[in-house]
């Protein structure tokens, strides 16, 4: 009768027939193993480690993108303003009715003489702002402009100073007078790619019927997104309102679209939004905070609120991403328990010259480990590369350690926990077995 000891005599070849290893392969004859293992089939590997490339690559560069559109929009609002209130018609108009075309215009040039007035002290300060499109003419060459009626201080408050020239003064706003300061790209489609600021300087134009002289150019500003400060022309409120339109309120005021001040403390700004509600309540005649017809919004809030949706939006899109990488790694164990079923021969042979389970499950895991810290690395070098792509539309990739050092320990735990099974499955192969598998 045939017994085990005679199988193991009858399985193991003569030429394996050596002593045993005693202290088994190491940590370093593992990964010489693992890597011959990965190199001698590279299409199967790069094939494995795909999903943690992918995973590890969107990560990083949706981070990244997330953050540079976050900066973006923040340097964006501040280069419309800082310590900026902003106070406006309500939505409804107040007391819930709504108004086809939007809002109806409750804010008053009398309530922007009176905040002007209350606290000119603690303002660097205030523009009201009216606005319209209408087609801007040099001879026969036109383009659409926003015209935008205001007060000289709207230069401090929106901090948009002139290039060239200068504003209109305060005595232009009382005389309703026919100046202009026109934006980069007005300048640009009416006087030519190339034109200099000063080119346009105690120069012609007509907006819609009405001829004005332009006074001054405003700097590239780019494209804000925010209204486009480029396509503007700024001219006194009150030759806005005499010349091209005029809304009244129920008193028969005219109205603004909104009215901007610029605190001169930014710590001042959250009390500064308070007495300002507080006196155009007094002006409206309005006791419920809940129904007023007006609303004064503070930049910084607003600022924070878009900074916390694109926060949110950005560790969506990596959450999104990240789960990838879970689809890599289970791709890898897929794998990992093939070549463990391909080797099963090779796995009897180590066993039979001395290898034991540990050095069997250390040289598989080993495998899986290199598998996922190497797609872990290509995929930093993707996710960086497709970053910069971000550039192209407009968007300035922002990296930070943070995310890219998850990414890759991420990649690394996940080869080893996905690594984990088959390499156990390896090491608790029978020699015997293993040696007569074909």
């Amino acid at each position: 009768m045939t017994t085990t000891s005679d199988l193991k005599r009858e399985a193991t070849p003569p030429a394996l027939a050596s002593p045993p290893l005693r202290r088994g392969i190491g940590l370093g004859g593992a990964f010489t193993i693992a890597w011959r293992a990965i190199i001698g089939t590279p299409m199967r590997s790069v094939l494995t480690a795909l999903g943690v490339i992918i995973g590890v690559a969107a990560v990083v560069a949706l981070t990244a993108i997330g953050q540079g559109s976050t900066a973006g929009v923040t340097d964006r609002l501040e280069s419309l303003g800082t310590n900026l209130l902003t106070v406006q018609s309500a939505r409804g108009g107040g007391g819930g009715s709504l108004v086809r075309g939007g809002p109806r215009q409750t804010i008053t040039v009398k309530d922007a003489e009176a905040l002007a007035a209350a606290f000119g002290d603690r303002v660097s300060g205030v523009a009201p702002t009216v606005n319209s499109n209408v087609q801007a003419k040099l001879g026969r060459v036109n383009t659409q402009a926003s015209v935008v009626g205001t007060w000289p201080a709207y230069a401090a408050v929106r901090n948009s100073p002139v290039e060239a020239g200068d504003y209109f003064t305060q005595a232009d706003v009382d005389g309703r007078k026919r100046t202009a300061v026109i934006g980069h790209q007005v300048l640009v489609d009416l006087w030519g790619e190339g034109a200099a600021d000063t080119d346009a300087l105690n120069q012609k134009i007509r907006l819609g019927s009405v001829t004005f002289t332009v006074v001054g150019v405003l700097p590239d500003k780019g494209n804000s997104g925010f209204g486009n400060a480029n396509s503007q022309v700024l001219i006194p409120l009150s030759t806005f309102l005499q010349r091209f339109s005029r809304t009244n309120s129920a008193g028969g005021q005219p109205t603004v679209s909104n009215v901007y001040l610029s605190a001169s403390n930014a710590k001042d700004l959250t009390q500064l939004q308070t007495d300002v509600t507080d006196l155009l309540s007094v002006r409206h005649e309005q006791t419920d905070p809940e129904n007023l017809d007006f609303q004064v919004q503070n930049q910084a809030d607003s600022l924070a609120s878009l900074n916390a949706i694109t926060s949110t939006l950005t560790i969506l899109v990596g959450a999104i991403a990240g789960i990838s990488l879970l689809v890599g790694g289970i791709g890898i164990m897929n794998i990992m328990l093939v070549s463990v079923t391909e080797r099963t021969r090779e796995i009897g042979v180590r066993k039979a010259l001395g290898a034991k389970p540990r050095d069997i499950l250390t040289q598989f895991l080993v495998e899986a480990s290199l598998l996922s810290v190497g797609g872990g690395v290509i995929g930093l070098g993707l996710g960086i590369a497709a970053a910069y792509a971000g550039n192209f539309f407009g968007i300035a990739p922002v990296f930070s350690a943070t995310p890219i050092v998850v990414a890759f320990i991420f990649s690394a735990l996940v080869g080893i926990f996905f690594g984990y099974y088959p390499a156990a499955r390896a090491a608790r192969l029978d020699p015997v077995d293993s040696l007569r598998y074909e």
